[in-house]
């Protein structure tokens, strides 16, 4: 990581713009003597005082509250100094050019946060979960990055990391004592281990899986030929007049993009241009951008024209879907062909009928989507997770699955052993105990400068 963790940094922590109060925050060694400069005095920590603020020639900047707080007892465990002045652009550069002036340095992205990180103030998820919490688009997905940000995540990796060390410490004692080898990576004991961390492993995946989606959402695209009514579905997901919806076929040519939210749960709605046959230049252009979407998607919705019926051209775009994207047959226009709203079952394939005019069956497409990433408002809050994580926490469970092999077909308890301590490193990753340079880098690079 780059950057000098002994000198003393400074930002604008408040966003660009006009507002009632802008503060100014400084880290480092060096605050107590910086305050003094600049304030005349070091404040009490952990009280609100009054202060002018000057600029080097003895004229007033502003005046506003000051917060001090002495190390250890700070967000980043040195001494930390904020500024409360007025929230304006001019006002706050100048303060800042001036703790620049006394010897402080600009911060890097998310350097308060790394320093927080690094002083053991936090661990790298909870770190994490600060940016979340700040970039939350919903309720529940600041809820999840809160419980997150105190520790409920961190929690849940310890445990598992404790139940991987005593699987460790178990086989390594089998392996210390050959003699009675057989006996103890042949007994029930160890089976039952093996079988709770796999177990936990199932659990704490599918809790990071709903973590991810309150982050990141789901990225639903719509398809299907033209004049099927996806622009129709657009608005009523959208619950507003996004896109232009006319009875000429073609009227989409390009993608429209809706971020709502479903019942908490953010979703990236995308419309796509009709796919079909054409020579127009630009309609080629469109439906190039439309597969590329559906490419993307995390599922998609074939939209089908139900008061034409199933068509040999919904078959062709069936099948040209990518088979890795999961996708689900909406019949829409049902206000036109008399067909009952809700689900269908189409050669045991789940399918929907819905009128996007009428909002006929909407509510069950909602259900729907809902249900089909396992989604639940019941847990909505659990905690916040990112798909770093995941890959690490599946990273762990793959190196337990391949020691569990080796024992069962070779009895090689030392290469249980070995994926079992593969497994806790992966695991540590999620939490920095295990983290390099590079890694941290990029994680704090992501941060808003200030926090």
């Amino acid at each position: 990581m780059s950057g000098n963790t002994t000198d003393t940094i400074a930002a604008i922590a408040t966003p660009p713009g006009r507002g009632g109060v802008g503060i100014v925050r400084l880290s480092g060694p060096d605050v107590p003597d910086l305050a003094r400069r600049l304030l005349g005095a070091l404040p009490a920590p952990r009280q609100a005082e009054l202060h002018t603020f000057r600029d080097g020639a003895g004229e007033h900047i502003d005046y506003g509250l000051v917060l001090y707080f002495a190390a250890p007892a700070s967000f980043t465990g040195e001494p930390v100094l904020e500024l409360h002045g007025h929230g304006g652009p001019v006002v706050l550069d100048l303060l800042l050019q001036r703790v620049l002036e006394l010897g402080a340095r600009p911060a890097r992205p998310g350097e308060f946060s790394e320093r927080a990180f690094l002083n053991d103030k936090l661990d790298l998820a909870q770190a994490e979960a600060i940016a979340d919490l700040i970039e939350s688009g919903t309720a529940q997905a600041a809820r999840a990055a809160m419980r997150s940000l105190e520790g409920v995540f961190s929690i849940q990796v310890h445990a598992l990391t404790e139940a991987l060390t005593r699987a460790r410490m178990y086989v390594e004692a089998a392996i210390d004592f050959p003699e009675e080898e057989i006996d103890f990576l042949s007994d029930d004991a160890l089976k039952h281990m093996l079988a709770g961390l796999r177990a936990d492993f199932g659990a704490l995946h599918a809790r990071i899986n709903q973590g991810l989606l309150l982050r990141d959402g789901m990225t639903l695209v719509i398809a299907g030929r033209p004049n099927a009514g996806k622009s129709s579905l657009l608005n009523a997901l959208s619950g507003r007049d996004s896109a232009i919806v006319t009875e000429i076929p073609g009227t989409t040519r390009d993608v429209l993009r809706e971020h709502i939210q479903l019942d908490g749960l953010p979703l990236h709605v995308i419309d796509t241009a009709g796919l079909h046959d054409s020579t127009d230049p630009v309609e080629q252009a469109g439906m190039e951008r439309a597969r590329q979407a559906i490419q993307a998607a995390d599922r998609i919705l074939l939209l089908v024209d139900d008061s034409v019926g199933w068509s040999a051209a919904d078959d062709a775009i069936l099948h040209s879907l990518p088979e890795a994207v999961p996708s689900v047959r909406i019949f829409n226009k049902i206000d036109m062909s008399g067909r009952a709203a809700g689900p269908l079952s189409l050669d045991g394939e789940p399918a929907l009928a819905i009128s996007a005019k009428s909002g006929a069956g909407m509510e069950q497409l909602c259900d729907f989507l809902k249900q089909a990433v396992g989604y639940t408002e019941d847990n909505a809050g659990d905690f916040s997770a990112r798909r770093r994580h995941r890959v690490a926490l599946e990273r762990a469970r793959d190196h337990v699955e391949r020691g569990v092999a080796q024992l069962e077909t070779s009895h090689a308890g030392e290469l249980l052993a070995e994926e079992l301590r593969q497994a806790q490193r992966a695991l540590g990753e999620i939490t920095g105990e295990v983290s390099s340079d590079d890694l941290l880098g990029r994680i704090f690079s992501s941060f808003c400068i200030g926090k």
